[in-house]
C-alpha cells in the first residue's frame, strides 16, 4: 500500500508490518518480512525503487527482525536491542519458520541473525536524499522500543507500542514507560501511524492504547490489593481486551499474557 508520495507499508504479512521510504539517493527500509518467501517477494518491490541504504528495526522479536537475512543492508537499532538480537537463537527462529513457511526452509540454509552495526541509546538521525529519519527511543513494550518518525512524511512507525485493534502483548513490557511512550507519539507531528501490527492509524487511537495498558495495570492491582499470590494473579487475571485473538496462535497468546501477568505482578510488587 503507498501511503503517501515516498511511503510504502504492507500489513497484510505473517508477523509484523514493514515499510519502506524511498529518498533521491535510495531506500530505507522499517522491519523485515517474517516468512522467507515474503522477504524475497518484498526484496523485489524493493529492487524496483533502488537500492536499500538501511534497514531500521523497532524492536528485537524475531517477527520484526528475522527477515534481515535476505537484505543486504546495514542493520540499525537501539542498542538494547542489538543486545537481544546478538543473543538470539537461530535453530529456534527455523523451527517457526518451518511452521509459518515451508516452503521458505529451502531459502534459510545458512541463515544468520542481521544484526544491527549501528547503534544509539537515546535517539539518532539518519538523513537520506532529501528525508531525515528520526529514531527515538520509547521504552515500553521492549526495553529496546523505538520510533522512527519521518517528518517529511508525517509518518511514524511505531513497532508493537501501538497494535491497531489487536492485543498488545506485556512479556516483557514496562507498562509505565510504555504509557509515557504513547504521549510522547502523540506529540510528533505525523498524520500517520504505522502500528507493529494491525492496520495502519492515526493520533486519535493512542487514547485507546493507553486505555488498553492502563486496563491492564488496574486488573493486576487488583489481584495484589486483594491479597493474590502471583501464581494465582496468572490462573485468574484476564486482561480487558476488546480485541481479537488469532486462532492460529491461540497458544502461544494464552501463553504470553500469562507471562504479562507476572511481569506486571513483579513490577507492581516492587
Amino acid at each position: 500500500m503507498q501511503l503517501t508520495a515516498n511511503v510504502y507499508v504492507e500489513t497484510r504479512f505473517h508477523g509484523a508490518n514493514v515499510g519502506y521510504v524511498t529518498t533521491d539517493d535510495g531506500v530505507v527500509m522499517v522491519e523485515t518480512p517474517f516468512r522467507p518467501t515474503d522477504a524475497i517477494a518484498w526484496r523485489r518491490e524493493i529492487e524496483s525503487k533502488g537500492p536499500l541504504r538501511y534497514l531500521i528495526n523497532t524492536e528485537p522479536h524475531n517477527d520484526h527482525y528475522a527477515g534481515g537475512f535476505f537484505f543486504d543492508a546495514p542493520a540499525v537499532a537501539h542498542e538494547k536491542a542489538r543486545e537481544v538480537m546478538l543473543a538470539a537463537d537461530v535453530n529456534q527462529i527455523k523451527e517457526t519458520i518451518a511452521m509459518i513457511d515451508p516452503d521458505g526452509l529451502a531459502l534459510i540454509d545458512n541463515y544468520r541473525v542481521n544484526v544491527p552495526v549501528i547503534t544509539f541509546s537515546e535517539s539518532l538521525v539518519l538523513y537520506l536524499g532529501g528525508h531525515s529519519f528520526h529514531l527515538i527511543h520509547m521504552p515500553g513494550h521492549t526495553a529496546g522500543q523505538i520510533a522512527v518518525f519521518v517528518p517529511e512524511e508525517k509518518v511514524v512507525f511505531t513497532g508493537d507500542n501501538v497494535t491497531y485493534r489487536l492485543q498488545g502483548f506485556l512479556h516483557e513490557a514496562d507498562p509505565f514507560a510504555w504509557l509515557d511512550s504513547l504521549e510522547h507519539i502523540g506529540e510528533l507531528e505525523a498524520d500517520y501511524i504505522v502500528p507493529g501490527h494491525g492496520d495502519v492509524c492515526d493520533k486519535s487511537y493512542l487514547k485507546e492504547e493507553a486505555d488498553y495498558i492502563q486496563g491492564c495495570i488496574d486488573a493486576v492491582r487488583k489481584a495484589i490489593d486483594r491479597g493474590w499470590t502471583r501464581d494465582e494473579a496468572v490462573a485468574r487475571v484476564s486482561f480487558p481486551s476488546p480485541y481479537p485473538h488469532d486462532p492460529d496462535s491461540a497458544q502461544v497468546e494464552k501463553r504470553l499474557t500469562e507471562i504479562g501477568i507476572a511481569n506486571l505482578y513483579d513490577r507492581l510488587s516492587e
